[in-house]
């Protein structure tokens, strides 16, 4: 039975781009419609448009991945998944970047145990690099710690670099876009700390 091929792509977040992963599923024939994008951990299966994806998936279509991680970074998940979408579902599924984990190529017993062999190993690959991401991560959160670094943005404050450009805005030399832009806060922030140094001066006098 043939059937409809459909695309799956993830992003670990907003800020990264899925289009290489997009362009190479419209090259592969993939109708735009029938793809489907989450921006989100792989660690858990829980996502929106994933869900989605599998509701639309029927008997004899073709699930595409680029790459076995943008399915997914949980061995056991991984592996479940894949057996739903498999054996329950009985649609196919191909991993782009890797011809071995193409269901549709190895139907007899051989093949299907060296697909389920490289499925085992990659997997678990995945999963181990993220737990290395992750612990990368929180080794540089405690040595920047350690070293007394500061993380996030700045607290805005009345000092000399405010005053200079409350001066020159106040004396219609800049504008306000422009003079928040100097300052790299936001527009409310800005206000805030216009209305705080206007009222110190006004306490002042």
């Amino acid at each position: 039975m043939s059937g409809k091929k459909i695309g799956y792509i993830r992003v670990s977040d907003k800020d990264q781009n899925e289009n290489r992963q997009l362009d190479s599923m419209l090259q592969e024939g993939i109708d735009e419609r029938d793809i489907f994008i989450d921006k989100q951990s792989g660690r858990k299966f829980e996502r929106e448009n994933y869900k989605l994806m599998k509701r639309f998936l029927r008997e004899g279509d073709v699930l595409y991945v680029h790459e076995l991680d943008r399915f997914g970074r949980n061995q056991k998940e991984i592996l479940k998944e894949w057996d739903d979408i498999t054996q329950n579902i009985k649609a196919d599924i191909n991993v782009m970047d890797m011809p071995l984990l193409d269901t549709r190529m190895y139907k007899d017993s051989l093949g299907m145990f060296v697909s389920q062999l490289v499925l085992q190993i990659l997997s678990w690959t995945a999963e181990k690099e993220y737990d290395s991401i992750k612990k990368r991560q929180r080794e540089g959160i405690e040595s920047a710690k350690a070293r007394n670094v500061k993380f996030g943005r700045p607290k805005a404050e009345i000092n000399d670099d405010f005053i200079n450009v409350y001066n020159r805005w106040k004396a219609k030399e800049i504008t306000a876009t422009a003079a928040i832009k100097e300052l790299g806060i936001g527009r409310t922030t800005f206000y805030k700390l216009v209305n705080e140094y206007e009222d110190n001066k006004t306490t002042d006098e």
